[in-house]
């Protein structure tokens, strides 16, 4: 017998023993051999998956599809194929229009041309390619940092980042509408977690004045621009209570770099703050950047601490070197050509216009790129969009269990490349579907019961 068999059953051995003693029994051998192990659960027993089966049944007994994993036969920019149909389409991020422009396209093939289609290991393992240092200090120069770092997943950037600075004798303060990628980062961290009501000053400084002074390091975590309800944060207040306080502030700027701001800039355009005033920045390679992935700018200690630290970085490939070209020449386009931008927010502006005149509610959405149409039910909002595609609109629902059951919505993505003549027609037929949907008594003559999913 080697010595590994030999650790192996002395390991075993002991095992048995303790199971034995927690049993109260004297013979270790027979008490670990009569134990009744517990046999490993069903996936489709799984509260969760129940879940699934509960909704997936509700909808075929309301009569709608799921309006989700829709197969794009091509390119979804302005307009998609589904199904073979074409139709118009605000389901996609390409905020600035530049997910299929040749300039982007090229520098990705001339990239996996030049250094191969994957990076074939983390940065730690296989090092970096010049078009990844290239991005990253592009991105440093936008947000006037030091440095920043790129990840291959924007989920796993703000689940690593926030994982890596925050521990057990920490808080985190956060907007109660912040994407799930952060609440993720902020639950595995093992931090203490607060949550204010939306925007509330008010309420985030309470939590400040009730909690702060309990713990060692504190973050304040909200979003650039609100991807549920397009509207954003009141970031000067923001930047005087992390003063005040003692905190780090957070900003994900998923959904505002190319959107907010005169020139697209984000939210510190908007309201004419230093961006060196907010402690670090987020954001993600694969809406106006034409890309996949995510960043986190901000002082150079931060990054090293990143680059040494983070899991999602430390042990996780690397960004493909197409993906770093599309979304570096990306970022050089929004720059050089700010009528991206303006066109984008014109667009916003005049479907929010259009689509309130029409008796839409748009919520609390702003003028940048994100609009929802509140409808309320769920199966309406989902049977909206069913009716919306076969009328050649391609916009999705948000329904429960991401939102409440009763503040489901369509969320329209507009974009630089959308006309009027698009708005109106989108509007339109928003407004006709609905209104003949009301007729019908689709959501009102639906049992309670049926959809009460919780």
């Amino acid at each position: 017998m080697s010595m590994n068999d030999e650790t192996t059953e002395r390991a075993i051995a002991q095992a048995r023993q303790a199971q034995a003693r927690r049993k109260g029994r004297g013979n270790p051998q027979q008490g670990a051999a009569n134990t009744a192990w517990p046999k490993a659960v069903s996936f489709d027993q799984l509260p969760d998956y129940k879940m699934i089966e509960r909704l997936r049944w509700a909808s075929e007994t309301v009569g709608f599809a799921n309006p989700y994993f829709r197969l794009h036969e091509g390119h979804a920019g302005l307009r998609t194929v589904i199904d073979g149909r074409e139709s118009l389409n605000f389901a996609s991020y390409d905020y600035a229009g530049l997910n299929a422009d040749p300039r982007t396209a090229a520098a990705a093939k001339d990239a996996i041309d030049r250094y191969g289609v994957s990076p074939s290991g983390s940065r730690l393992v296989s090092g970096a390619r010049p078009v990844h240092l290239a991005l990253e200090a592009a991105l440093a120069q936008h947000y006037s940092t030091a440095a920043a770092i790129c990840f291959v997943s924007g989920h796993s950037t703000n689940a690593s980042t926030i994982g890596c600075l925050m521990g057990e004798s920490d808080l985190i303060v956060q907007d109660a509408l912040v994407h799930n990628s952060l609440q993720v980062g902020a639950k595995l961290s093992g931090a203490a977690r607060r949550s204010f009501a939306h925007n509330d000053m008010a309420a985030l400084e309470a939590l400040l004045i009730e909690n702060r002074a309990r713990y060692r390091n504190a973050l304040i975590v909200v979003e650039g621009h609100y991807s549920m309800d397009g509207d954003t944060p009141p970031l000067p207040q923001l930047i005087a209570l992390k003063q005040k306080y003692g905190c780090w502030l957070m900003v994900d700027e998923a959904h505002a770099l190319g959107c907010v701001g005169a020139t697209g800039k984000g939210v510190f355009e908007l309201y004419g703050v230093d961006p060196a005033e907010v402690d670090i920045w987020m954001g993600t390679l694969s809406k106006t950047l034409a890309a996949t992935g995510g960043y986190i700018a901000g002082s150079t200690a931060l990054i090293e601490l990143l680059m040494g630290n983070a899991s999602g970085y430390v042990y996780s490939v690397a960004l493909a070197p197409a993906l770093a070209a599309s979304a570096l020449t990306a970022l050089e386009l929004l720059e050089s050509e700010p009528w991206r931008a303006q066109k984008l927010q014109q667009n916003t502006a005049f479907f929010i216009e259009t689509a309130r005149a029409a008796g839409l509610d748009t919520g609390a959405a702003e003028p940048f790129s994100i609009v929802p149409v509140m409808v309320g039910d769920s199966a309406l909002a989902a049977k909206l969009s069913e009716r919306l595609l076969a009328r050649g609109i391609n916009a999705l629902p948000v329904i429960f269990p991401a939102v409440p059951m009763q503040a489901a919505r369509l969320r329209f993505f507009l974009t630089a490349l959308h006309e009027p003549e698009h708005i109106v027609a989108a509007v339109d037929a928003t407004r006709e579907e609905l209104q003949r949907l009301h007729d019908e008594r689709f959501g009102s003559a639906i049992s309670p019961t049926l959809l009460d999913l919780r």
